[in-house]
């Protein structure tokens, strides 16, 4: 009677699966069908169990047994337990992220409507205008961006590889930090660029999807540096690889979160996700485009209120 729970594990574990589905990665449905393998298994041991026990073998033999099997049903009624506990995590980042995408999808589309409807209705000095005009291409480079880094963060699941070029690294840094100073209206000293490699910084890769990975890194640490910008773009190399290191004086990182921010939809704490927006997908498509390239990213902070380092390593084309 004592294992007559685990039928009801398993179905509060399918139904919770059956109401998320439509945001779940379809690459889990493994995960999903492993869990409920196990959970079957275990429940069909554990009536086993009772029923030898009222047969009533030899009683040495049932002991081995009897231990045996509960090892088996403890086993997993514990695999059922941590997938559960899994799952309502990854339902709450779901969550988060459907809350975050649907704030940067509405916000600048309300904003574009309005200016729309003001230029309709009033009529407007030429300066006006202009400035309703570079508003809205603004709220419209902000839709596009959410909308490329959904799209990215799909395709880093795929598999498969874009044909790859020799690339200029640095060129690329450098792209992506005007591009990053237009966009979020930052003079030239907010973000810094330092090339420090002593040999032409050629890689291996696409540029597209480079020019996104250091765009994320810099858009991260902008997005979590209030006040004022203090962002170092270093390129510098270590042995065979090309390190871009983006370094900013901003929010920091605990020291618990570091591997966590790469997870996909993860974000930092409550409080910060409260004041910040933001979809949780930038970092996760930074290690993923890193791991395309067969380099990797990873993350330094000192703690809270203390800055935070983001590092992109990507092995060297010696060409």
């Amino acid at each position: 009677m004592g294992f007559t729970f685990l039928p009801a594990l398993t179905t509060m574990f399918f139904i919770r699966r059956e109401r998320t589905k439509l945001i779940m990665p379809i690459s889990r449905n493994k995960a999903i069908a492993f869990v409920i393998v196990v959970g079957s298994l275990s429940v069909a041991l554990a009536l086993a169990l009772n029923i030898t026990w009222l047969i009533r073998w030899r009683e040495v033999g049932m002991v081995v047994l009897g231990i045996i099997f509960f090892g088996f049903v403890i086993a997993g009624v514990t695999l059922n337990t941590i997938f559960l506990v899994r799952e309502m995590r990854r339902n709450e980042q779901h969550d988060s992220f459907i809350n975050a995408v649907s704030h940067e999808l509405k916000t600048p589309i309300a904003s574009i409507r309005l200016y729309l409807e003001t230029l309709q209705q009033r009529e407007l000095s030429a300066e006006q205008r202009q400035r309703f005009y570079q508003t809205m291409l603004a709220d419209v480079e902000r839709l596009t961006h959410t909308v490329e880094e959904v799209l990215r963060a799909g395709q880093l699941g795929q598999k498969g590889h874009a044909s790859f070029l020799r690339l200029d690294l640095a060129e690329l840094v450098r792209e992506s930090a005007a591009l990053a100073r237009t966009r979020h209206r930052l003079a030239e000293e907010d973000i810094r660029v330092s090339e420090q490699a002593l040999e032409p910084p050629f890689v291996q890769g696409d540029a597209e999807e480079l020019r996104s990975a250091i765009s994320n890194l810099l858009d991260n640490a902008i997005k979590y540096s209030p006040g004022r910008k203090e962002i170092v773009v270093e390129l510098v190399e270590e042995g065979d690889d090309l390190l871009v290191k983006v370094i900013d004086q901003g929010q920091g990182i605990p020291r618990g979160e570091l591997k966590r921010i790469f997870r996909r939809f993860y974000r930092v704490n409550q409080r910060l996700r409260q004041r910040i927006k933001g979809t949780g997908l930038g970092l996760f498509i930074v290690y993923g485009i890193a791991r395309r390239h067969g380099g990797r990213a990873y993350a330094f902070s000192e703690g809270e209120g203390r800055g935070a380092t983001i590092t992109l390593r990507l092995p060297r084309d010696k060409g």
